[in-house]
Order: C-alpha cells, then sequence, then structure tokens
C-alpha cells in the first residue's frame, strides 16, 4: 500500500485525526520498557506494543532546540526561535497550532515552553499551561495559564510538576470534549521529568530503593542484552568514557564538598566506587526512575481521558524525548542542602555521566553532544484508527522536523501548510509512508549542530565532531551506530565531502534566516541557563 493509497483507506470517516504529542525531557534511549529499560512504564509500553517503534529516531541534543523543530518543522538553526539557539527570528516563522488551526483544529499544550515567544499570543495555541521554572518540581516560581502569570508555587501546596502537567491536559481535552467536541484537535505535552533537579515524590522513590543494586555496568549490560533481543540495536555495547564530561559541570572537588563522598564525577567503572558512593548513585538512579513512573502514571491519566471522550482510535500519539540522558551536575535555583532526604524540594541533585551512559544505552555520550547518545530518542507512534502493523519496528531515520510535516499529511493539508512564500520548505518529511509497512523515507540529509558540536547523517554514513574543533568522525550506522570504528582515514574522501555538505547545509541555514525580517512576536524573559 503506498502513501496515497493508505491516507485514501482512512477517509470515508471524514474525519480528520487528533494530535497528541509527548515530549520525555532528558529521557535515556533505553529507560522506557519497551526499549530494554528497567523503569515501570507500563502506559508508554501499551503505546509501543500497540503501535510502531522507530529505532532511528533523534533529537537535537538538546532541550530548547528539539522544541523548536518540533513545533515548527524547520531545524533550529534556521528559526532560532528557542532560547538557545542564537539569531534573529525570521518573519516567516511558524508553528504547529497555526498550521492546524487552519484545518479546524483545536490546540493546547501543558508543560514545559522553552520558545522565545508566548504560547497563545505567538504560537497560537488556544490554552496553554506552561510551566517556566525547571529548577524545581515542587515550588516553582513562574507558570503561565493562557499567558497570565500564576502565584509561585508553595511546598505546602502539595505541588508536584509532572502532576500539574497532568492536570492542566486532562482539563482542557475535558473543555475540549464539553465545548469543541466535533473539531479536531492538537494536545502538546511536554513534560519536564526526568530533567535535573532529581525531585520525586517519596513514595515513587520507594518503589525503586533497591532496583539499581548492581550498579551501571551491570545495568547497562542488562539493558543491551534486552535491547539485541527485541531488534532494537545490531551494534556492539559502547565502552565507558570517563575522559569526557560537560565543561560547566562543578569541578570534582566542588562536586564532593557540595553533595558529600557519595558523589561521583566521572563515569568510572563501578568496581571502582566506594561504599558511600555505591549508596548514593543508587539513590539517584532510584530518583530517575521514580520522574519517569510518575510521569508514566500522567501520561496515562491523559489516555483515559481520550477513552472517555471516545477520541482514543483517532488520536495520533506520539512519544518522544528531547535529546539523551544527561550528564551535568551543578545546582540552580534555591540551591541544594546535602541534609535535606534526596530527590525532596530541597535537594538539587543531577544524574551524573555514570547513570547517563547507562540511560543512553547502547550509545556513546550525552545529552548535547551529537554522538548518537546524544540525539538518540525513544520514538513512538500509535494510532489505532491508522496503524495496523501493530507492536512492530521502523528502521527508517527520522526527526522531530518530521513531526509537524507528517500532522499536516494526516491532516490533509499542504505540505508547506500556511508558511509565507518567503519561507523555505520545512525541513521534516511526512512519516506516514511508514506506518502501514517498514519503508524507507527518502531525505537529503539530517542535520545537527549543538554547543558547537557538529554532525549530518546522509544515507548510513554519519560524520560527527566534538566541539567546534575537533577532527570529524566517521562512522557507518548501519553496521557502527555505536561509533566505535572512525571510518574517516580510511575514507577521507567521503569525510571531506560529507563536511562540505554540513558547512554548505549550516550557511544556507544562516544566510536565509539573516535575510529575513526579524519578527514582532510577543516575547517572554526566558531564563537563558534553563535546559
Amino acid at each position: 500500500m503506498n502513501r496515497r493509497e493508505f491516507l485514501a483507506a482512512l477517509q470515508p470517516s471524514k474525519a480528520k485525526p487528533n494530535f497528541l504529542i509527548i515530549l520525555a525531557d532528558d529521557m535515556g534511549y533505553s529507560d522506557a520498557r519497551c526499549y530494554g529499560g528497567d523503569i515501570d512504564t507500563p502506559n508508554i509500553d501499551l503505546l509501543a506494543n500497540n503501535g510502531l517503534r522507530f529505532t532511528q529516531g533523534y533529537s537535537t541534543a538538546r532541550c530548547g532546540p528539539s522544541r523548536s523543530c518540533l513545533l515548527t518543522g524547520h531545524y533550529a538553526q534556521q528559526t532560532a526561535c528557542d532560547v538557545m539557539t542564537p539569531g534573529v527570528v525570521p518573519d516567516w516563522t511558524t508553528f504547529a497550532p497555526q498550521h492546524l488551526k487552519q484545518q479546524g483544529y483545536r490546540t493546547y499544550h501543558s508543560g514545559k515552553w522553552h520558545i522565545r515567544f508566548k504560547p497563545n499570543e505567538a504560537a497560537g495555541f488556544d490554552h496553554s499551561y506552561a510551566l517556566l521554572d525547571q529548577n524545581s518540581f515542587f515550588a516553582p516560581r513562574a507558570s503561565l495559564l493562557d499567558g497570565e502569570n500564576l502565584p509561585p508555587g508553595k511546598l505546602s501546596d502539595g505541588f508536584y510538576g509532572t502532576t500539574a502537567i497532568g492536570n492542566h491536559a486532562v482539563k482542557f481535552l475535558e473543555g475540549h470534549a464539553r465545548n469543541n467536541a466535533s473539531d479536531p484537535f492538537f494536545l502538546y505535552l511536554p513534560f519536564t521529568a526526568p530533567h535535573f533537579p532529581l525531585h520525586a515524590l517519596q513514595e515513587d522513590i520507594d518503589k525503586y530503593k533497591d532496583r539499581f543494586s548492581e550498579g551501571w555496568d551491570e545495568a547497562r549490560k542488562s539493558r543491551y542484552e534486552r535491547m539485541r533481543k527485541m531488534g532494537l540495536i545490531n551494534c556492539p555495547l559502547a565502552p565507558l568514557e570517563p575522559g569526557i564530561w560537560p565543561d560547566w559541570n562543578l569541578a570534582s572537588e566542588d562536586i564532593t564538598k557540595r553533595f558529600g563522598v557519595g558523589e561521583v564525577a566521572r563515569a568510572v567503572p563501578w568496581n571502582t566506587l566506594t561504599k558511600e558512593q555505591k549508596s548514593f548513585q543508587r539513590t539517584k538512579m532510584a530518583i530517575h526512575a521514580a520522574m519517569i513512573d510518575r510521569m508514566d502514571q500522567q501520561i496515562g491519566r491523559v489516555l483515559n481521558q481520550l477513552r472517555a471522550m471516545n477520541a482514543y482510535d483517532n488520536t495520533v500519539i506520539v512519544f518522544v524525548s528531547d535529546n539523551g540522558a544527561s550528564a551535568e551536575q551543578m545546582i540552580r535555583g534555591d540551591g541544594h542542602d546535602p541534609k535535606a532526604a534526596p530527590g525532596s524540594a530541597l535537594t538539587h541533585l543531577c544524574l551524573g555521566p555514570g547513570w547517563s551512559t547507562a540511560a543512553n544505552t547502547p550509545f556513546r555520550l550525552h545529552k548535547s553532544w551529537v554522538h548518537e547518545g546524544g540525539i538518540s530518542s525513544p520514538w513512538i507512534m500509535h494510532w489505532p484508527k491508522g496503524i495496523t502493523d501493530k507492536g512492530k519496528l521502523r528502521q527508517t531515520p527520522c526527526h522531530l522536523v518530521d513531526l509537524v510535516p507528517t500532522m499536516l499529511d494526516l491532516a490533509g493539508a499542504s505540505p508547506r501548510g500556511i508558511l509565507p512564500a518567503a519561507a523555505p520548505a520545512l525541513s521534516g518529511k511526512s512519516l506516514a509512508p511508514a506506518f502501514a509497512k517498514n519503508t524507507s523515507i527518502e531525505r537529503d540529509y539530517l542535520y545537527f549542530h549543538h554547543n558547537k558540536n557538529r554532525a549530518i547523517r546522509i544515507g548510513d554514513h554519519k560524520l560527527v565532531a566534538i566541539g567546534e574543533k575537533g577532527p570529524w568522525e566517521l562512522y557507518n550506522l548501519a553496521k557502527d551506530r555505536a561509533e566505535q570504528t572512525n571510518l574517516a582515514p580510511r575514507q577521507p574522501r567521503l569525510a571531506v565531502d560529507l563536511a562540505k555538505r554540513w558547512q554548505q547545509q549550516e550557511d544556507t541555514f544562516v544566510k536565509t534566516r539573516e535575510a529575513s525580517t526579524a519578527t514582532q512576536m510577543p516575547r517572554m524573559m526566558p531564563n537563558p541557563k534553563a535546559g
């Protein structure tokens, strides 16, 4: 069945599909059970078991740029509309709600934002709950409801960010069922979990207190074996890389001083840790797992609401993560009290490079790098009405820029949507052809550039470099997604050609953006350090 036949088969009801995009924050490729993990994610697993798992889904390696790509269908360097990508925002910048509202959709947002402009006024959401403060899950200082500031959270209120995001999502859907039931909808649901600080409800932490006693080395091996059996990967397990960590992390001596003797600054073998370090690290991973568990519970509430309003079968549900797990170790917001219970409101712990490496099994590196560990995302697409190949895998590479074109395609809209004539075509491709069968989706390239880390993928070959001056490395991802055998010395001509292609795209994006008039959308005051 080709794409035209597939879409035509869905037309008799004439009902446009609804869209629900769920975005996790700093969740590793292998954290969910359906991707080989050891964290309880029954609702995410349900979507995988009754939908499709894409094995080569990509983000941008960081929170802000990923949201930009997801909401615009353009690479972040083309629009500069997130809080981390420098540059002038072109006046042709158009967001998913603006495209979909032209097709009769009602549009809703609940969760993290990270875009320079207000969700309602500039991005076009009919209703939005924007949790702007990523420094506290228990007492955030900044949030908006339909553009209006909400009072700061208080510890005594029993507030927890993940639950609040779920609450508002359910309320928006209830309102839609009550007032706009005949209209299709788009709900963008970006959770802050499991982004640092590691904050979780104690009942969720207790559930995982003994689960990670074996440490990150054994956890990686176990995840790797499960992933191989599932058919998710066919590459070796990348080794630990203790010599690489974010250069903005606290210094090793400061980490010990601020967090105590249990903290570990590098991804070193588990058997080299002291008893105190092993105990502390197990607790941190338990909190990370608890954050994902609570997010999964909220996803379940949203799925139940879809069922209650008879929208479940015709809702295209996407679950992705905005980047790989984070090796960051820092303190923000209200600081860290080492005497407070780990994971509670007065603490500010981060996952760190040891467990981040495990969360990103089997790949190299972490969030902010554009090696596979930083950009590979669990990627699930679920649609009872339109996907019959339930529980299957899809090997075609895809990227967050593909989500807007996919929604437009399934909604019966033009691939350009309502983009102004001066705007470049969307950078992404519709993934609809992969719903019916495991097929390749042709594209010219996949491009990556974040924090001076660079990469381009064309076909199965990927060229990647660490930093602005780091040497280019060349890998054949069909055989080596763990990026262990650098082919650049053996195939220098191909490496040079791909490097030229990366620079060509970089120059084109900057030139096109700078040639445009700066947009005058209503602006926010983002936290430049967030993410």
